[in-house]
C-alpha cells in the first residue's frame, strides 16, 4: 500500500452510519482504501469534498473525532512469478509466513478483456472426473459453477480439479472458509507436490465478512497477469460465491439500501457478471477459466443467487447424491456445460458425443423404471437391465471419486453397454458399433 505517513489525518466525522462513515476530505479518489480508527475502510462516494468510506468491519464504537488517513490508492497487488505456490488474505499480504511479494503494483477490479480482443474457446481442460469430461466437458476460457448443497464436498472436488486439470497455474479464492478448509486446500496441494503453480487468496470465517469482497477481484488480477502477460493457461477456483453474495447483502443492509428478491442487492447481477466475465480464451493461448461453487438452500435454484448465475455463466455443474450407490456424483440431468460441443469429438475420441448421449438417455430410462416399481407397475426385462447398468454407470462414470482419461471413459460406457444391452437397443450409428463393439 501507499506510504501514508505525510498525508494528513482528518478527527471530524460528519455522519456515521451501520456500514459507513462520512467526512470532508480533499484530493481523495473513488476506490481508495482508508483506515478509521484502526480499521480497514474503502472509498465509496464521492461528492464535492464530502466523503463516505465503507468500513470493513463495521462502524459499532467509532467516535465521531476517530482518526481516518487515506492510503493514497485503491487495493492493489504486487504481481510477478513470486506470486507462484503463496497464500494471501484479502488485501494480497501474505499469510504463509513468506517474504512479502515484489513486482509491478496493479489495481484490482479492472475491467474485463475487450470483447474484440478475444478468441472462440476450443481447448479442452480434462479433469478427471467422468461426471464433468464425458458428459459435460469443460472448455479453456469457460466459466461456470458447481451448484451444491452445503453438505456436500465441493472443496474437495475444486481441489481435485484443480490438481488434474492440465493448465498452467491455479488460482484459488477462498471466501467464508472455515480453517480446516483452508488447513485442507494447503495441505492437499503441499502433499501433491503442486504447490509451485498454485496461487491462494483466503478469507476465513473468522475475518470480517466484508473482506470476502476482493477475493474474487485479487485472484482475478494474479490471473490477468498470468494469462495476458505470460501467455498461461490459467484456472481459477471460487468458493464459496454465495458466502460472497451475502457479503454483499450485509454491505447493502448496513448502507439501508433497499433489498431486492432472497433479502440480495439490486445490484447483484452485475456484481457476479463482473466477475464471471473475467473468463477469456486469448488469441495468444493465454486463458482464464472460472470454476466456482454457488451453495445452495435446500436445493433451491430459485434462489436470486444461482438464479443470477444461471443467466451470467455458460452452464452448471450440479452435485447430488445418488441413493443408489450412495456416493456422490455430477447429476447428468440439472448439469450442462454449453461449450462442450466445440470440443466433443474434435479435441476427444469420434464416438464421444454418441457414447454421452447414449448413457444419459439409459439412465434416463432407469429413473422412469424406478418410477414404475415405486408406484407398483410390473417392470419389463429392458426396465431390469436399466436398473442393473444405472448403478454401475453411477458408480463408474458419474461418481467424483472416478479418476480416469477420457478415452477410458468412453471404452468404460462401451462395456457397459455390452454388459447389459443389444447393439440395436442403444440408437448408436452402426459404423461406431462396428468399430467399438467388440473391443469393450
Amino acid at each position: 500500500m501507499a506510504n501514508s505517513i505525510f498525508q494528513k489525518i482528518y478527527t471530524k466525522l460528519e455522519a456515521i452510519t451501520k456500514a459507513t462513515v462520512t467526512l470532508r476530505a480533499a484530493g481523495v479518489s473513488n476506490d481508495e482504501l482508508a483506515q478509521v480508527a484502526g480499521r480497514l475502510a474503502q472509498v465509496v462516494k464521492i461528492k464535492n469534498d464530502l466523503v463516505t468510506l465503507q468500513v470493513f468491519a463495521g462502524t459499532e464504537g467509532i467516535p465521531t473525532n476517530a482518526e481516518v488517513h487515506f492510503f493514497g490508492e485503491p487495493p492493489a497487488l504486487n504481481v510477478s512469478e513470486e506470486l507462484s505456490g503463496r497464500f494471501f488474505n484479502a488485501y494480497g499480504n501474505p499469510i504463509d509466513g513468506g517474504p512479502k511479494v515484489e513486482g509491478e503494483r496493479r489495481f484490482i477490479g479492472g475491467p474485463s478483456v475487450n470483447p474484440y480482443k478475444r478468441k472462440q474457446p476450443s481447448e479442452l481442460i480434462p479433469t478427471g472426473i467422468a461426471g464433468i469430461d464425458l458428459n459435460n466437458t469443460l472448455v479453456s476460457g469457460q466459466k461456470i459453477p458447481f451448484f451444491a448443497d452445503p453438505d456436500q464436498p465441493y472443496n474437495q472436488v475444486m481441489a481435485d480439479v484443480a490438481l488434474r486439470a492440465d493448465v498452467d497455474k491455479i488460482i484459488l479464492g477462498g471466501m467464508g472458509l472455515s480453517n480446516d478448509d483452508y488447513l485442507y486446500f494447503r495441505q492437499k496441494f503441499e502433499d501433491a507436490g503442486a504447490l509451485n503453480k498454485i496461487i491462494s487468496f483466503v478469507n476465513t470465517t473468522e475475518e470480517p465478512p466484508v473482506e470476502r469482497l476482493l477475493i474474487p477481484d485479487m485472484a482475478l488480477t494474479a490471473a490477468e497477469y498470468f494469462a495476458v502477460d505470460k501467455n498461461q493457461k490459467v484456472l481459477v477456483l471460487l468458493t464459496d460465491m454465495t458466502l460472497y453474495a451475502d457479503a454483499l447483502s450485509i454491505v447493502s443492509n448496513r448502507m439501508d439500501q433497499i433489498p431486492s428478491k432472497d433479502s440480495m442487492p439490486g445490484s447483484l447481477y452485475s456484481d457476479l457478471a463482473k466477475i464471471y466475465e473475467k473468463a477469456v480464451q486469448l488469441p495468444s493461448g493465454g486463458s482464464i477459466t472460472i470454476i466456482a461453487v454457488t451453495t445452495l438452500n435446500d436445493g433451491d435454484i430459485t434462489h436470486a443467487i444461482p438464479d443470477n448465475t444461471g443467466y451470467i455463466t455458460e452452464g452448471q455443474l450440479f452435485l447430488r447424491k445418488d441413493t443408489d450407490t450412495g456416493k456422490i456424483i455430477v447429476d447428468p440431468f440439472r448439469s450442462l456445460s454449453r461449450l462442450k460441443q466445440l470440443v466433443i469429438g474434435k479435441k476427444t475420441r469420434e464416438d464421444h458425443a454418441q457414447v454421452m448421449n447414449t448413457g444419459v438417455r439409459l439412465f434416463a430410462d432407469a429413473a422412469n423404471a424406478k418410477t414404475k416399481l415405486e408406484n407398483g407397475f410390473d417392470l419389463s426385462d429392458y426396465d431390469l437391465r436399466c436398473l442393473d447398468y444405472a448403478k454401475e454407470y453411477s458408480n463408474k462414470l458419474l461418481s467424483i471419486d472416478v479418476n480416469i482419461k477420457i478415452d477410458q471413459m468412453l471404452d468404460t460406457g462401451w462395456a457397459l453397454f455390452k454388459k447389459y444391452f443389444r447393439p440395436e437397443e442403444l440408437g448408436i450409428k452402426q459404423s461406431l458399433v462396428d468399430k467399438y463393439w467388440d473391443n469393450a
